[in-house]
């Protein structure tokens, strides 16, 4: 992998992590709401989990592969 590429990655994964922080803290808002629209609840949780599972695929990416 080229150095371009780990710092794109790198990069990209500071916004993706940003992004997770950002829902989990609306989301966390929104679960104390009485009256509280539960499909969008359940959409940022989805989007959440979207996002988690981008992030571990881009980090491992960044690691390099080793021959055994």
């Amino acid at each position: 992998m080229q150095v371009q590429d780990s710092n794109a990655i790198a990069h990209r994964l500071i916004e993706l992590r940003q992004e997770h922080r950002d829902l989990d803290a609306v989301i966390q808002q929104m679960a104390g709401v009485r009256g509280r629209d539960e499909l969008q609840l359940t959409r940022l949780k989805k989007r959440k989990l979207l996002l988690k599972d981008t992030i571990a695929r881009l980090e491992s990416k960044l690691i390099p592969d080793l021959d055994a």
